[in-house]
């Protein structure tokens, strides 16, 4: 685990995305930025239409991870103890046992994350934040790495309950995976027909050990001054914008600076340029903005506004590596 360095982090990641990608075609990109997401160690929040393989994706990037995977089916009966787990009393051995909930993993899938009440999304607050579990007053730690996965409809209202801004902000990035071109679907088809079976076999790539590595690695990417005051400056700008109420606190400053390292060692480099960081700004900062209220209604209005702000930045001039 001691002996990754950042050759070694591109080497395996890009073998892990060219794995997954065998069952998510033509989203590269996508992958990519999930992929760099799970080397920062951070929760990813899928916002996207039905049957565009959401969970096609978190269970492929499991399996290619060599990493214990379990999915919650959020509903509006879901109840705290059915992810944390809860106590039970063992009648034959006269005491209470502790039966573990599917929270206890390395990558939990919660789907459709705002069909579940208030209550029951708050039970993965502390688990999202603090990476434990506190049980009638004991404290469990969760398995490391440990990374959620939700999914959530962008369009369906009805019996949903909006996440609240805490929880929101505990997400490292919220992408979408967005409809295939007609190539793609069709490539899609081809594979189905050639394959003879709806589930896509992943080949283990990585293990517990390695990726742990992998993220320990990524703490050596260098990061300099300028690009530090470049990720302030922006931050800073949403709180500015006069068309935002709530602009990013600094969990989206650290979020740019994870992500911006660990985009780096994708592609190799010990170090970190703008164009890390302008990859990663709309999906780290999006979900963290409130809008004023005239803005709410309108569609990709946060991500507009940010795109601005992106233009309106001056981005520094690093000198050259020699």
């Amino acid at each position: 685990m001691n002996n990754i360095d950042i050759a070694d982090v591109s080497s395996i990641s890009l073998q892990v995305i060219r794995e997954v990608e065998s069952a998510i075609v033509g989203k590269t990109d996508m992958i990519r930025r999930v992929m760099a997401a799970c080397l920062a160690g951070g929760h990813i929040l899928l916002e996207d239409y039905p049957g565009l393989a959401k969970t096609l994706l978190a269970k492929s990037l499991a399996a290619a991870l060599g990493l214990d995977f379990k999915r919650i089916q959020f509903t509006p009966d879901l109840l705290p103890g059915d992810i944390t787990g809860s106590y039970w009393f063992d009648r034959q051995q006269n005491c209470f046992e502790l039966r573990r909930g599917p929270i206890f993993t390395h990558i939990v899938l919660a789907d459709e994350i705002n069909r579940a009440s208030p209550k029951t999304q708050s039970a993965l607050l502390e688990a999202m934040q603090e990476l434990q579990v506190t049980l009638e007053g004991e404290t469990m730690r969760l398995p490391e790495p440990f990374i959620v996965i939700a999914t959530q409809n962008p369009i369906e209202y009805e019996g949903t309950f909006p996440l609240p801004e805490a929880q929101l902000d505990r997400f490292l990035v919220k992408l979408t995976i967005g409809y295939p071109s007609l190539e793609d679907e069709q490539e899609i088809l081809r594979r189905r027909r050639e394959r003879k079976r709806d589930d896509v076999p992943i080949q283990k790539v990585c293990d517990v050990e390695t990726l742990l590595g992998m993220q320990q690695a990524i703490e050596q990417v260098h990061v300099a001054a300028d690009v530090e005051r470049y990720i302030s400056s922006l931050v800073h700008a949403t709180r500015q914008d006069r068309r935002v109420l709530v602009g990013s606190s600094p969990r989206g400053s650290l979020a740019l600076l994870k992500l911006g390292r660990a985009q780096a060692a994708l592609e190799g480099r010990d170090y970190v340029i703008p164009d890390d960081i302008k990859m990663y700004f709309v999906p780290a900062l999006a979900h963290r903005l409130i809008l004023e209220p005239d803005y709410w209604m309108r569609r990709q209005a946060v991500d507009d506004i940010l795109r601005q702000i992106l233009e309106q930045v001056p981005v520094p001039v690093l000198p050259k590596e020699k």
